[in-house]
């Protein structure tokens, strides 16, 4: 079920929702200082893969590009 993230624009409280069906109608109202001045963000994410050495490990590139800095992550496993 998706976790959805989302930043009040006048307090820059966090809020985190979990969406049960995309109908669902949300009454977004950040839960510190009432404001309705909210924007969704990109939720960060995490993984753990074995704790061998012989485990292949993740690997990122940055590189600049028009946006700002853009990442890239290779994260092994199946394609």
């Amino acid at each position: 079920m998706p976790l959805y993230e989302f930043k009040c624009i006048k307090c820059n409280e966090m809020i985190e929702l979990l969406i049960m069906n995309k109908e669902e109608e949300i009454d977004l109202c950040c839960p510190k200082c009432g404001s309705r001045e909210i924007e969704r963000v990109i939720s960060s994410t995490s993984y753990v893969m074995g704790n061998s050495s012989n485990d292949p490990q993740a690997s990122s590139t940055t590189r600049n590009c028009s946006a700002g800095s853009c990442t890239t992550y290779d994260i092994p496993g199946p394609s």
